[in-house]
């Protein structure tokens, strides 16, 4: 199982940001921070879910961090759109990976006890490395903005922690 969740929520992120692959096509900021504020709302979405299924201590110590740190990002990203005067552009791949992470949630919602908590941490691992993958690949270079820029870079510093971090508890559950 842990295999086709990490296949189908990395698979849909690649394939939701592989509209933007070719060079005349990169986002532009507006998108940019739309991107990159919606996926911090997906996973703050998954780890309060996680907070009310999981009965494991390390799980939903893990699920209040990812909480903690994706609403501070968040707030960041949103004081940053204010003070630069621009509107985030909902876009496509916005909404596919909010449609990807809305069937993501109702599949780990059906689970209980240690199969929830696998498959959440083993989704967060992937979901991480395909965040930071296109962070590093994508948005950041296709930021145009220095202070975008700095705030994806710092975010992508934060987000490497997050997935050793969920690496960590994954080897704990097996």
């Amino acid at each position: 199982m842990k295999t086709i969740l990490k296949a189908a929520l990395g698979g849909a992120f690649l394939f939701v940001l592989a509209q933007f692959a070719p060079a005349q096509d990169k986002p532009s900021d507006p998108q940019i921070a739309h991107i990159a504020y919606t996926a911090g709302v997906i996973d703050i979405e998954a780890a309060k879910l996680a907070i009310s299924k999981s009965k494991n201590t390390e799980v939903v110590e893990f699920a209040q961090s990812m909480v903690k740190d994706h609403e501070a990002v968040n707030v960041q990203a949103l004081d940053l759109v204010k003070k630069l005067n621009v509107t985030p552009e909902d876009n496509p791949t916005s909404q596919a990976l909010t449609k990807a992470a809305e069937e993501k949630r109702a599949e780990l919602g059906k689970l209980e006890g240690a199969a929830f908590d696998k498959a959440y941490i083993d989704n967060e691992v992937a979901y991480h490395k395909q965040v930071n993958d296109a962070l590093q690949t994508l948005l950041i270079p296709s930021a145009e903005n220095a202070e975008l820029k700095s705030l994806l870079e710092t975010g992508l510093k934060l987000f490497q922690g997050h997935q050793q971090h969920a690496e960590h508890v994954a080897a704990s559950l097996k």
